[in-house]
């Protein structure tokens, strides 16, 4: 994973670029517990909440049609549905910090992981607006932390930084995959949609359960090292953090169209549902990989141009492929889109290595994610509004080829070794 500090809106204690200072994670804690068992916990909760932080997203794709059909709504309101996750990450990094300065980190996130499991519990009771009510609960917990557990890493585990986020990056991917291929399977079983959405607060409640006492462990190094960053120069004029941004605005728009709707594209060129929720499971897998391995890779390179580029071009030709034909190829398609959307971790991993100091981190990252989850967010609406006017999917894939091209572009751009 990147070198640097994990992006985030903190700067944790004194530790720098290739530091190793331990803390809790690597001595007995202020309470005196062992290590070992301190860390593995710690180790153990990240690991799970993050496997949390997909799924209330990626589940909901494959039933978008059961869930359309039952409350009678249009693809407009499922647009909508599908924007809340990027409008909810867009707001989380203006939050987040106030909320962990005044609660702490460990209560901020516990309560992220409350709201999740209030809005999963929610969505079974029917009616098209309590479900987007539900659904903007359990997001802006995802929001939080996901925006929380990268400093949650950078502060309990300094000397494994790129292991840990390498670990935590393949757990969201992981999970992921989990909600796109295990749901569909679940809809029957559980009589319905909202039994098979519902289902996934049971992860999120054992989440919490290992989070809580975790938390408890930890939350005193935690308070000492916390230091929010205040001051310094703003980016909002620099070109290359505006390249950055876009990089990473236009990606994540890609992204959240394909968890969005790309199971209804399958179900709607004759896959059945279940295969089309493990399709889309197939393209978000293939991330594990790519930022467990690429990702350092292309990190200890001068520049990351090519690597994006080599990514992206992969992912085009999968999207090219679901434009002509979806049904010809569907899990070949899959796979190549899954490497393009790879591009994740170099979205993230540029934030760092565009910057020079812990501050230009934290300014970067705070408006890469946040300017750029609100650009996104106008992917999936807009996907959704083509298809609801067209009644087709030609156009709305057109308007993913253009975005993709915007990301190719932005992000050659963003992979040259400069600095802010």
């Amino acid at each position: 994973m990147p070198r640097g500090p994990v992006p985030g809106v903190w700067q944790i204690g004194r530790v720098t670029q290739g530091q190793g200072e331990s803390t809790a994670s690597g001595r007995a804690d202020h309470r005196g517990l062992p290590p070992v068992a301190g860390g593995a916990l710690l180790a153990a909760a990240v690991v799970l909440t993050a496997l949390n932080l997909r799924p209330a997203v990626t589940a909901v794709a494959p039933l978008l049609g059961s869930m359309q059909a039952d409350l009678g709504v249009s693809a407009t309101w499922a647009g909508v549905l599908t924007t809340l996750p990027t409008l909810c990450f867009a707001g989380a990094g203006l939050l987040a910090p106030r909320l962990a300065a005044r609660l702490g980190l460990g209560r901020t996130i516990s309560a992220a992981l409350v709201a999740l499991t209030l809005g999963l519990l929610a969505r079974t009771v029917d009616g098209p607006h309590l479900v987007l009510a539900a659904t903007l609960v359990a997001c802006a917990g995802i929001a939080l932390a996901n925006v929380l557990l990268p400093v949650v890493i950078k502060a309990s585990f300094p000397a494994r930084v790129g292991l840990m986020t390498g670990v935590y990056t393949a757990a969201l991917q992981g999970g992921g995959a989990l909600g796109s291929a295990v749901t569909p399977a679940l809809e029957e079983p559980l009589g319905g949609w909202p039994g098979a959405l519902a289902s996934w607060a049971a992860v999120s409640a054992l989440a919490l359960l290992l989070w809580w006492p975790a938390a408890r462990r930890h939350g005193h190094s935690w308070a000492e090292a916390l230091t929010p960053v205040r001051g310094g120069r703003s980016l909002l004029r620099n070109r290359l953090a505006w390249t950055v941004t876009l990089f990473f605005g236009f990606q994540s728009a890609l992204a959240y169209i394909a968890m969005g709707w790309l199971p209804q594209v399958f179900i709607d060129s004759g896959v059945d549902k279940t295969t089309a929720g493990l399709l889309v499971g197939v393209t978000s897998l293939v991330g594990v990989p790519i930022a467990l391995v690429v990702a350092p890779l292309a990190a200890r390179s001068r520049a990351q141009s090519g690597w994006i580029a080599g990514l992206c071009g992969a992912g085009l030709t999968g999207a090219v492929g679901l434009t002509l034909a979806p049904a010809a190829q569907p899990l070949l398609w899959s796979l190549l889109l899954g490497v393009g959307l790879g591009v994740f971790a170099l979205a993230v991993a540029v934030i760092a290595l565009r910057t020079r100091t812990p501050e230009d981190t934290a300014q970067l990252s705070g408006m890469a994610q946040g300017l750029g989850y609100l650009i996104a967010s106008a992917g999936p609406f807009l996907f959704g509004l083509l298809h609801d006017a067209t009644d087709g999917w030609t156009v709305p894939w057109l308007l993913f080829l253009l975005i993709y091209a915007a990301q190719v572009t932005f992000g050659v751009l963003a992979g040259r070794p400069r600095y802010v």
